[in-house]
């Protein structure tokens, strides 16, 4: 009998694994509120932010934003090929409920090639366009 590894998958399966959990749009707090309360606890209620907390993460956000930009501008075209991928994985699909939030979070991904974009250094493979903004 072949036994299985349940924590080796192959490549394609990544995403979906990855996603799974998020397809109520909040599954992780959901599941970690479900699992507290399943073995006689009171699920924890989780504070609001204060103001100072939320610039901090928006600080990060743009932070992270732009290191994405980065290494985005570095990716392979099949990288870039599989971050729009995911982006339409997440997108509303058939027989599923569409949410505002995943709806845009899609869209920022593809911002985010695209703005990469911009920092390519061409390269032979590339377009002549992808450089074209940083040559004067």
């Amino acid at each position: 009998m072949i036994q299985e590894h349940p924590h080796r998958s192959d490549g394609a399966a990544l995403p979906q694994r990855a996603l799974s959990r998020w397809e109520n749009e909040g599954g992780f707090v959901a599941d970690s509120a479900r699992g507290a309360a399943g073995h006689g606890e009171e699920p924890s209620r989780i504070p609001e932010l204060k103001d100072a907390e939320l610039v901090q993460l928006r600080i990060r956000v743009i932070a992270l934003e732009s290191l994405v930009t980065v290494l985005l501008a570095e990716a392979t075209d099949r990288q870039l090929d599989r971050v729009r991928e995911m982006a339409a994985f997440i997108s509303p699909r058939p027989g599923f409920t569409p949410h505002s939030l995943t709806i845009r979070a899609a869209t920022q991904m593809l911002h985010l090639v695209e703005r990469a974009g911009h920092f390519r250094t061409p390269s032979s493979d590339d377009a002549p366009s992808l450089g074209s903004r940083r040559q004067k």
